[in-house]
């Protein structure tokens, strides 16, 4: 699958040049982000690998540094291919003919087992521009940027993290030494000198939305809200909303739904991303992605509640023993009414007569009516079976109580949910998104120690524990009655077997398959259209969608967001209008560029009143009496709108057209 690899130049004796990047990791993402840095943004890069073979996969006859060339490889095969070509614009988001990266080195590739002093002295961290630490263990993390922070207090630190809160905390220490090691730096370099991101959060959105028909993406910029949404080809007759405008047209047509879901190695099939107004206008009966709406994000609004501490009735007491209470219930009350009626006793003493008959506490009525003597005898018999019903009562409480740290099963009548596998860190993230969205999950996880187990059972969520490639598990999980598939576990075929299995018990099933090679999840997808027609299929990569942001964080900046696009990405940016000549001095409509970036909104607030990270909210009390800022973000912005040195502007950009604005900016600034 993989083909001839080309070797990669080895340079073991030969220490790398001043501002190059390094890249530390021991899994997909690492290898995914030195691609990145390499053929995108043209840097000169250094990836420290752990050596033997990968954790993650330790089936393949490859190693880490293996795999890694195998990637370098077919990426400069693609470069290659790109450079002959005509160099069009249109739909791979290129900004022109030629190879970007001439006069780069390829990546050296270095091996230790952890990033100690020595190895990052000789990776060249003195004289590194950034320096990234994507581990899959948080802990080894820190320790490495710990290490680095104190060889080299200039370096900017991107560094891989699952623990949300210890990363705010861990940024804040790692700047405050910064500013300690050098005193007087500019606070925007400062703000750029740490940044803290997780896989895990900018994957899970999309991966959530997968399972979802015509979902929407969600980019959060200065507390308003962008909505991507995906749009299905229109049927004859029918036209397509633009929205907005159009951020992307899909592969799928109307007289094929499903598409080509394509990628960057997919040619003609693949969507092409922001097109100009020729293009959307002759690309009449495709499926598109549109700017559809924008809100204010409310501050105010408490978070979804996704699971109680109370416990009701329904689950302490089964149906059985409560249809059995109310019978008994009803049976009394009969009794206290056919005692008011064949005596003259008032309805209060009535009835406290015949709670004494029930509970077996009253005196014989010797010299009492015969329907008084007959009524006793009733409540009697019914006293009897209290007795059972209140000890049943008891027992299945302490059952319930016993078993309330246990994860939940499947009820029976559970239909139109989505069946989540695997519940590792993407898979966790990915439950707690559907779960805010108020979607019902059914989780299939094989490890009953998997680190999301916990929040699985604090949900009340049903799990299923169990392999799923073995039979039986899926339908446990109730996989006939489900609408949609998410297969994220770490392995390819583990994915893969999953989803055919599935297909075979609902043919029509809706699947989302986590697939890391391009190559393979073309060919997966390509043999379930032929197999599955009417259903729909989509796959992704994890490091694929986070790449992206862990690149431009090391470039100093930060995105907004990630929109999957098929296999492809597009990202939105705040940037800076001073120093892009390709957008200063230019109006809007002829700063656009097709295929490569669009200008969406300009941020009308002073330079000096400006929030520094428009991913924030800004900060006010939702509980005082005063209304939340308004926003100085520009969205209906006129065409011949001059963009000004002093502007700051949201941009929705292909990975390669943001890659040319941030390496244009550099090569602009002397000294860098």
């Amino acid at each position: 699958m993989l083909g001839f690899v080309p070797p990669l130049p080895q340079q073991p004796g030969r220490p790398p040049s001043s501002g190059h990047m390094i890249v530390c990791g021991d899994d997909a993402l690492a290898r995914r982000l030195a691609v990145e840095l390499r053929f995108i943004y043209g840097e000169r890069v250094t990836l420290l690998l752990p050596p033997g073979r990968d954790a993650n996969n330790p089936e393949t006859p490859l190693t880490q540094r293996g795999r890694a060339a195998a990637l370098f490889g077919r990426m400069s095969a693609a470069m290659n291919r790109a450079g002959n070509g005509s160099g069009a614009t249109g739909g791979s988001g290129a900004t022109g003919s030629g190879d970007t990266n001439a006069g780069v080195e390829a990546v050296r590739i270095m091996e230790a087992p952890e990033p100690s002093d020595d190895v990052l002295e000789e990776a060249g961290i003195d004289r590194a521009a950034a320096l990234a630490l994507v581990y899959d263990d948080d802990e080894r993390n820190i320790r490495a940027a710990l290490t680095a922070r104190r060889l080299n207090p200039r370096l900017r630190l991107v560094i891989r993290l699952y623990n949300r809160k210890l990363g705010q905390h861990l940024e804040e220490l790692l700047d405050q030494a910064a500013a300690v090691a050098m005193p007087g730096i500019d606070p925007a370099l400062l703000d750029a000198s740490t940044t803290v991101l997780s896989d895990a959060d900018t994957a899970a959105p999309a991966l959530a939305a997968t399972a979802l028909t015509g979902s929407s993406k969600i980019i959060q910029a200065e507390g308003l809200l962008l909505r991507a949404a995906e749009r299905p080809p229109p049927r004859p007759g029918e036209h397509a909303d633009p929205g907005l405008c159009t951020l992307a047209l899909l592969s799928s047509t109307t007289n094929d739904p499903a598409g080509a879901e394509g990628s960057d190695t997919s040619g003609d099939e693949a969507p092409q991303l922001l097109p100009d107004e020729r293009a959307v206008a002759d690309a009449t009966g495709r499926g598109t992605v549109v700017l559809e709406a924008i809100s204010r994000a409310d501050p105010a609004r408490p978070a979804t509640r996704m699971g109680g501490r109370g416990a009701p009735l329904a689950q302490i007491f089964s149906r059985r023993l409560r249809w059995s209470a109310l019978g008994f219930a009803l049976a009394a009350v009969a009794l206290v009414i056919a005692s008011l009626l064949t005596t003259e006793d008032t309805a209060l003493h009535s009835a406290y007569l015949t709670v004494l008959d029930l509970l077996g506490m009253n005196d014989p009525a010797e010299g009492a009516s015969a329907a008084r003597q007959i009524i006793q005898i009733l409540s009697g018999i019914a006293g009897l079976l209290l007795l059972p019903l209140l000890i049943a009562a008891v027992l299945e409480a302490f059952g319930t109580l016993r078993t309330a740290s246990s994860l939940r099963r499947p009820p029976r009548g559970l239909g139109g949910h989505v069946v989540l596998l695997g519940l590792g860190k993407i898979g966790t993230r990915v439950l707690v998104r559907l779960r805010e969205l108020d979607i019902p999950v059914v989780v299939v996880e094989e490890d009953p120690e998997a680190r999301g187990i916990p929040l699985a059972r604090s949900l009340h969520v049903p799990t299923v524990i169990g392999d799923v490639t073995q039979e039986g598990v899926l339908e446990a999980a109730k996989i006939y009655r489900a609408r949609a598939l998410l297969a994220l576990t770490s392995i390819d075929t583990t994915n893969l077997e999953a989803a055919l299995y599935a297909r075979s018990v609902k043919p029509d099933l809706r699947v989302a398959l986590r697939l890391y090679d391009d190559e393979f999840a073309t060919a997966v997808y390509r043999t379930l259209r032929t197999a599955h027609p009417q259903a729909l299929t989509r796959s992704r990569s994890v490091s694929h969608l986070a790449a992206p942001s862990f690149a431009v964080a090391m470039m100093g900046r930060q995105i907004l967001g990630a929109v999957p696009v098929e296999r492809k990405v597009m990202l939105f940016a705040a940037l800076e209008v001073a120093g892009h000549p390709q957008l200063e001095g230019h109006t809007v409509e002829q700063a656009f560029r097709a295929g490569a970036w669009r200008v969406l909104a300009i941020d009308a607030t002073p330079p000096a009143d400006r929030n520094p990270d428009l991913a924030a909210l800004p900060p006010f009390d939702p509980e005082g009496d005063t209304a939340p800022p308004p926003s100085g973000l520009v969205w209906d912005l006129h065409p011949g709108y001059v963009l000004r040195a002093q502007d700051r502007v949201v941009i929705a950009a292909t990975r390669r057209g943001l890659a040319e604005l941030l390496r244009r900016q550099r090569s602009a600034v002397p000294g860098r």
